[in-house]
C-alpha cells in the first residue's frame, strides 16, 4: 500500500516505515498528513478531488537534516563587485507510521 501526499508544497510518494525529508515542521513527535492526493491498496487507486477527505498519513518526526549547500555567487565585470552568499535547508526528517484508507 502507498499513498501520495503533499506537504509543503510538493508531492511524496510515501509506503509504511519510508523515511522522507519534508519541509521544516514545528512539532516533534506524531504528525498527520491530511493532504492526501492517492492511495493504492494494491486493488484500485483512490484519487482525490483534490484531496481525499477520509484518508490520513501518520507518521513520527526523528529529527532535522540540513541539505545541501547552495552558494550563490554574484558578479559583476569591470566593477570590482563580487559577493558570495550561502544558504542550507533545513529539513524535518520523518518516518511513515501508517497509512489510513476508509
Amino acid at each position: 500500500m502507498y499513498a501520495v501526499i503533499e506537504t509543503g508544497g510538493k508531492q511524496y510518494r510515501v509506503e509504511e516505515g519510508d523515511e522522507i525529508d519534508v519541509e521544516l515542521l514545528g512539532t516533534d513527535g506524531e504528525v498527520k498528513f491530511d493532504k492526501v492526493l492517492l492511495v493504492h491498496d494494491g486493488n484500485a487507486p483512490k484519487v482525490g478531488l483534490p484531496h481525499l477527505t477520509e484518508c490520513a498519513v501518520h507518521a513520527e518526526v526523528i529529527g532535522i537534516a540540513k541539505g545541501p549547500k547552495v552558494i550563490a555567487f554574484k558578479y559583476k565585470k569591470r566593477k570590482k563587485s563580487r559577493r558570495t552568499v550561502g544558504h542550507r535547508q533545513k529539513y524535518s526528517r520523518v518516518k511513515i507510521k501508517k497509512i489510513v484508507a476508509a
